[in-house]
């Protein structure tokens, strides 16, 4: 009987997951952020006996924050220059362009940044899908128990 419940619990996790990682990309998608596909792509969902997590890539928080201004890694201009041509940026001097770009988010950090960031991206969809989750395995629980104390009363009633 645990092993079953185990299971439903397992696959319920699996499918809020995998909802949560598609309502996610839709938000992401909705607010423009999409360049090269990669913070997508880098999404998966893994569920375990222990619990479950939807992996993404490093940057994935920035997709809410932005990025703040200061240290920024070496060749930082070329990261925006990739950025540029995934986004399809066009500019006259697109070297120069992606240096400046460069400077000016190290020195104050992106808009998103300067602006306060943003909620809608993963945040509030996190806040649903842990109390659907919590719902749903309250539910499967109490209805384990229900089929318990009916097999205990058909136990009792047959002696």
């Amino acid at each position: 009987m645990e092993l079953l419940m185990r299971d439903k619990v397992m696959e319920l996790v699996s499918s809020e997951l995998e909802a949560l990682k598609q309502k996610i990309i839709e938000n992401h998608k909705e607010a423009k952020q999409v360049a090269s596909g990669r913070t997508i792509a880098s999404m998966k969902v893994e569920v375990t006996e222990d619990g479950g997590i939807l992996w993404g890539r490093s940057a994935f928080g920035t997709l809410e924050t932005g990025r703040k201004g200061g240290k920024v890694p070496a060749g930082f201009w070329k990261i925006i220059r990739q950025w540029m041509d995934d986004k399809g940026i066009q500019v006259e001097k697109p070297d120069s362009f992606a240096y400046l770009v460069a400077r000016k988010i190290a020195r104050e950090g992106t808009q998103l940044f300067r602006n306060g960031g943003r909620s809608d991206i993963y945040s509030s969809e996190i806040k649903g899908t842990i109390e659907r989750m919590s719902d749903k395995i309250g539910l499967l629980f109490g209805s384990e128990v229900e089929h318990i104390n009916l097999n205990k009363d058909e136990r009792r009633d047959n002696k």
